[in-house]
This record gives structure tokens, sequence and C-alpha cells, in this order.
């Protein structure tokens, strides 16, 4: 999909107000393209820490006052209101994301599809609609926005690039992100990217006259990119062969990578998570993992011995669908 302008609508509550959580949000959606227009919904005092990510962006406030036991269905149809009234005003927007797992949004989705929108929702594994992901044309759980992968535990609300090699990892995100079916990206929209999500990088900071030839450095420095192409259409790709050392997970060290895992979802602020959530987080780490491996026929055996080690509890929700609460 090209570059698109979003406005972005988020439920505090389905994010669970973690700063990290909320910047990894809006650097998805940047990557994707501009955040023209932010609003938060149920923004309390215990959400301070996030002053700063919500002024930076030029996010707008809807304060949570708490009044009647209708209340957080107030802010549902208030989030309805704005989003259509931006819809049917704002020209400049084609894309919305919606930061919540409400079946009560379905409709919404399905008004912004019609009027030609595109409509990229987030919400966490716990509480997400079945209805309300299919309804989506994209749908992204919380979980997978907030995981930490290799070197990928620089947010990107830190301070400036101040080294080739932290310029390095959020080129590789961008990449891995963006690229074409053939793994490739241009390097100009590379740059635009990366001006999204670091307004006031330059490469002269680096002491290079061009984005290309300071990648050029990176790649002989680093070998871990690969430039092609002339100067007005010069491409970047990763390269294959350096991928890090395959991990391998075994009947010995399986219950420490669960554990890893299920604590990385709990620092997050992740109570519940659906077991294919945390399945898939394990064969992002671990590519050729499977449950015979660890001498299990199924993945919810695993979560089973999990649990009778104290790990974790099974539970399920109204829709009879099965959560994994972490202890």
């Amino acid at each position: 999909m090209d570059k698109k302008n979003y406005a972005v609508f988020i439920d505090l509550e389905n994010t669970g107000g973690h700063v990290n959580t909320l910047n990894k949000v809006i650097e998805k959606v940047k990557i994707r393209g501009d955040i023209l227009i932010g609003k938060v919904y149920g923004y309390q005092e215990c959400f301070s820490g996030l002053k700063e990510t919500l002024l930076s962006n030029t996010f707008n406030v809807l304060p949570s006052i708490r009044y009647g036991v209708n209340q957080k269905n107030n802010l549902d149809i208030q989030l309805v209101i704005d989003a259509l009234e931006v819809a049917y005003t704002n020209p400049l927007i084609d894309c919305f994301c919606i930061v919540s797992g409400d079946s009560d949004y379905t409709p919404l989705v399905g008004k912004l599809k019609s009027m030609g929108k595109f409509v990229l929702g987030i919400s966490r594994s716990e509480v997400a609609s079945n209805i309300f992901i299919k309804a989506c044309n994209e749908f992204i759980f919380l979980e997978t926005v907030t995981t930490t992968r290799k070197n990928d535990d620089r947010q990107m609300g830190d301070d400036s690039v101040g080294t080739q090699k932290e310029l390095l990892e959020i080129v590789q995100k961008i990449i891995d992100d963006q690229a074409d079916t053939d793994g490739t990206m241009f390097v100009s929209e590379l740059k635009k990217t990366l001006l999204r999500l670091k307004p006031d990088f330059s490469e002269k900071s680096f002491g290079y006259n061009s984005f290309g030839k300071l990648l050029g450095n990176i790649e002989s420095k680093f070998g871990v990119i690969k430039l092609f192409g002339e100067n007005n259409s010069l491409k970047v790709k990763l390269k294959a062969e350096n991928v890090t050392e395959k991990k391998v997970i075994n009947r010995s060290n399986w219950g420490e990578v669960f554990q890893e895992k299920l604590d990385e979802f709990k620092k997050n602020g992740f109570k519940r998570v659906n077991p294919s959530i945390i399945k898939a987080e394990i064969q992002n780490d671990y590519p050729d993992f499977d449950e015979r491996q660890i001498g299990f026929k199924r993945f919810s055996e695993i979560m089973k011995s999990l649990e009778r080690d104290n790990m974790v509890s099974i539970e399920f929700n109204e829709a009879k669908t099965m959560l994994i609460k972490i202890m």
C-alpha cells in the first residue's frame, strides 16, 4: 500500500496507558504514512506519563469524566462521531487507524470502507472481537507491535539518532515493514519514512551531503544492507545472509524461552494474551519451532503444562476463546 494520510483514534483503556505501547503504535502508523489527526479517549491523571508523547505528536485528548454506568459507551459514541466528522469534512484523510477491538466499532469500519477509506485496526488480543478484526482492511495485535525484537528496544520517542548503528536499527525496521515483495525499497522512500519517525534527522549531522552516501558507508561498515541502482533510482534491501545465528528451542530450554516471552508480555502491560499470539512470537524468534520438538502434540498442551507450573492460568472469554493469564 502507498504511503497515506492517517487519522488515528486511540482508546487508552485498550492500550493500557503505557508510554512504550503508545510510542510503538504511533511508530507503526508513521511507518505506513503521515498522521495528520490524532485523538485519544479516556485520558486520566494516571496517564500523565503519556503527556510528552501526546504533545510531541499533536494528539488531542478527550478526558474520562466518570459519571453513571454508561461512561465507556459515551466515549465509544464520541469516537464514532469524531471519525465520521473527519471522514466527511477532511478530504486529505484517506486512512483511519482505530486502536480498539470493540465490535461496536464494526459499523463505523463498514461506513469508512464504503467511503473508500483504508481502515487499520490495532488491539490487545484479550479484547479483540473477531467481527471487528475481519471488518478492517488490516488488523494488528497490539502484543506484536510492542514485542521487542533483537536490538529493537530503542523507542522512536527517544533522543535523536546519534550513531550509525542506531540509524541502521531504524533502517532495518523500516525496510522489514515497507519493502516491496522482492525485499527492496527506494532510498528516497526510506528517507521519507525515516523523517516521519525522526523529523530532525539529517545526513549532514553524520558528515555526509547525501543520504545515499551515508547508507553506502553503513553498507560497507556493517554489511547488513545492500545498495544498488543509479543515483536517481537507488534502492536498498536487507542482506539475507546476514541474519543472526539461528536459535534453537529444545526440551532443555523451552521452559526458559516461554518464561522470558511471558515476562516480556507482562512488562508491556498485557495480563492476558491469546495463545496464538504467544505461539506466533515464539516462532518469530525460533522460525523452526514445532510443539513436537519439545514433546507435545498441540500448543494447548504446552499451555496446560505451564499452568501446572503456576506460570499461567488458562481462561475463556464470553466467545469461548482461550486466553492465557500471565501469573
